[in-house]
C-alpha cells in the first residue's frame, strides 16, 4: 500500500488587539448587556504590544523558531519572560501586525464591502508590497491603489448604516458594510468574521507557497477546516470558503470544499485529504484554516482579574500539503485512523480508547512505539487561569494511565512518559487551531531528521455546542517514517488489456 505523505506545512499568527476589544464575542456580548461594564473599561489597558506578542515564547514556537520542548525549561509565566531573540518570520510562517491584516481584508473582498480611510490605506499598501509572500498576488494588491474615504464618511457608515468598524491603534480606520438589507447571515459583523478568516488563511497559504516547493497552479483540491460558515438566509452554512481562498491565491486548477466538526474538523479534513490522494483522485491537496475573531479574548475577564495580560489577542492559521508518496516525506497511515464512533460513549477513557489505542491495535503498534502524541495543544497560560486546566497535560496523563492499564507502561513511569511523549501547549485558543495540527510541522521535520519515527495527531470536538446532539467527536492518524515508495497492487487498464490479449493469443494457439 502506497500511503500519502505530508509534503509541507505553514503556520502564521495575526496580532489583533483592537479586534479583541471590538469583535471578540465575549466583549460584544458584554457591550450589548452592560455597555458601562468595568471589563470593557479594563480590557484596553491589558492589551499587549506587537513587540510583546512577537517575543512571547509560545508564539515563537508556533511559527517554528523554537521547538515545543523548549517551553518545558523556559521560566514561567512566559508572558513575564519574553525571549531575548525573536523574529516575526519563522521556518513555518510569520507574525503579522493588525494594520496588515485590516488592509488584506480589503484585498480579499470581491463585493466592495470593505472601506478604508485613505491615509491608512496608502500606508498599509506599502507594508504589504514589501511582503515577499504577497508579491505573487500583486494584481490583487492593486485594490489598495483606489482612493480611500475620509474619516467623516467612514464614521457615518458605522454610526448610520450599521457597518462593522475596524480600528487600529485606537482610531477608526475602516469598516465592513452589510451584504444584504435584512439577511441575518449577511450582516456586517458576520461578513467581517468571514472576511477575516478568509484573509488570514489566504496569507498563510501564500506563505506556504513561498516556503515550500508547492506552486499555486499545482494544487488540485483545497479543504477548509475552520469553524466559520458562509452562506445566506436560504443556506446558512452552504458556502465554500475553500474555493474563495484558492481564488485569491492563484490556485487556478483547484476545486475544494469545507469540512466542519468543531475542534476535530482539521483532523477529519486531513484524513479526507489523505484518502483523496491515496485513491488517486487528486495529487496535491491542501488542508487549511483561517483564524476566528469570535474567539478573541474569550478568557480575558479571568485573565484581567488575575493581573494577566490579554493573551488571546492573536488569530492562528495553518496550511498542510498532502501529496503522493515520494519515498521521502512522512507517510499518513490510512490503515490506522482512529475515530470516536457514535456508540463509543462520551467518558474520557472511552474517547481516548477509541481514538488512540484502538487504531494502534489494528496495526499492531503499542503506545510505547509512538514517539510523540499531539492532542489539543492549548496554551496552559490561557486555560489554567480561566479554570479549564492544562488541557494537553490532562490528555497525556490519560494516555499514560491507559497505557498502564493495558500493560504498555508501569505506573511509576507515568510522569516520565508524559514528559517524553508529550509537550507543553503553545497554540492560541481558536477552537480548531490547537487540536492536533500545530505539531505536524515539527513532527514532519523531526521524522525527516530521524529524531523520531512516529507521531500521532489527535483531534477532539465538542459537538454538543451546536445543540443538536450531546455527543463528543474525535479522530486521529499516525504519521511515520517513509520506508520508500511502495508499489501499489492496483493493475492499470493497459496492463489488463495486455494480459487479456496475451491470454487470447495463447488460447488461439491451443485450439
Amino acid at each position: 500500500m502506497s500511503f500519502p505523505v505530508i509534503k509541507g506545512t505553514s503556520y502564521s499568527l495575526f496580532h489583533a488587539p483592537e479586534m479583541t476589544v471590538h469583535q471578540g464575542t465575549n466583549q460584544t456580548s458584554e457591550r450589548h448587556k452592560n455597555p458601562d461594564s468595568e471589563h470593557l473599561k479594563d480590557i484596553p489597558k491589558s492589551l499587549r504590544s506587537f513587540d510583546e506578542v512577537v517575543k512571547y515564547p509560545p508564539n515563537q514556537v508556533y511559527i517554528g523558531n523554537v521547538k515545543p520542548e523548549m517551553l518545558k525549561c523556559h521560566k514561567r509565566p512566559w508572558y513575564e519572560n519574553p525571549l531575548a531573540v525573536a523574529n516575526t518570520d519563522g521556518p513555518y510562517g510569520s507574525i503579522y501586525a493588525e494594520d496588515e491584516l485590516i488592509a488584506f481584508i480589503k484585498v480579499v473582498d470581491v463585493f466592495d464591502l470593505v472601506v478604508l480611510e485613505d491615509s491608512f490605506q496608502k500606508a498599509t499598501k506599502v507594508k504589504l508590497e514589501n511582503r515577499k509572500e504577497l508579491q505573487i498576488i500583486d494584481k490583487q494588491l492593486a485594490k489598495l491603489d483606489t482612493k480611500g474615504v475620509l474619516f467623516d464618511e467612514l464614521d457615518k457608515l458605522v454610526l448610520e448604516d450599521g457597518a462593522e468598524p475596524m480600528y487600529h491603534a485606537g482610531r477608526l480606520v475602516g469598516c465592513v458594510k452589510k451584504a444584504h438589507e435584512f439577511d441575518a447571515v449577511l450582516t456586517s459583523h458576520v461578513m467581517f468574521e468571514n472576511l477575516a478568516s478568509k484573509a488570514t488563511a489566504a496569507i498563510n497559504l501564500l506563505s506556504m507557497f513561498a516556503k515550500t516547493n508547492l506552486r499555486p497552479e499545482e494544487v488540485d483540491y483545497i479543504i477548509e477546516a475552520s469553524e466559520e460558515a458562509c452562506g445566506d438566509m436560504n443556506q446558512r452554512g452552504g458556502g465554500n470558503i475553500a474555493k474563495a481562498i484558492g481564488e485569491v491565491c492563484g490556485c487556478v486548477n483547484a476545486t475544494g470544499s469545507d469540512t466542519r466538526s468543531f475542534c476535530a474538523g482539521p483532523v477529519h479534513a486531513l484524513v479526507q485529504a489523505a484518502a483523496l490522494v491515496q485513491s488517486g483522485v487528486y495529487k496535491n491537496v491542501v488542508v487549511l484554516a483561517g483564524g476566528s475573531t469570535a474567539k478573541l479574548g474569550m478568557n480575558s475577564k479571568s485573565h484581567i482579574e488575575k493581573g494577566i495580560p490579554v493573551l488571546e489577542d492573536v488569530l492562528g492559521t495553518f496550511a498542510i500539503h498532502i501529496g503522493e508518496n515520494d519515498g521521502v516525506n512522512p507517510v499518513i497511515r490510512t490503515d490506522a485512523v482512529g475515530r470516536h464512533t457514535i456508540g463509543a460513549g462520551s467518558a474520557p477513557q472511552a474517547v481516548i480508547t477509541a481514538i488512540v489505542t484502538d487504531p494502534l491495535d489494528r496495526v499492531d503498534i503499542s503506545l510505547k512505539d509512538v514517539d510523540k502524541f499531539s492532542p489539543e495543544l492549548q496554551n496552559p497560560e490561557i486555560t489554567v487561569p480561566a479554570g479549564a486546566g492544562d488541557v494537553p497535560l490532562s490528555n497525556y496523563k490519560m494516555i499514560a494511565a491507559l497505557g498502564v492499564k493495558r500493560g504498555d507502561f508501569i505506573k511509576e513511569d507515568i510522569d516520565k512518559i508524559v514528559n517524553e511523549k508529550g509537550m507543553p501547549g503553545f497554540a492560541p485558543t481558536q477552537g480548531h487551531i490547537p487540536s492536533g495540527v500545530p505539531y505536524i510541522g515539527f513532527a514532519r521535520q523531526e521524522i525527516l531528521n530521524q529524531n523520531i519515527k512516529r507521531a500521532m495527531i489527535i483531534g477532539k470536538g465538542s459537538l454538543f455546542l451546536g445543540r443538536l446532539t450531546n455527543l463528543f467527536d474525535g479522530v486521529s492518524f499516525i504519521m511515520e517514517t517513509n520506508e520508500g515508495v511502495q508499489e501499489t497492487t492496483n493493475v492499470s487498464k493497459e496492463e489488463v488489456r495486455s494480459i487479456v490479449a496475451e491470454a487470447l493469443k495463447n488460447l488461439a494457439q491451443n485450439l
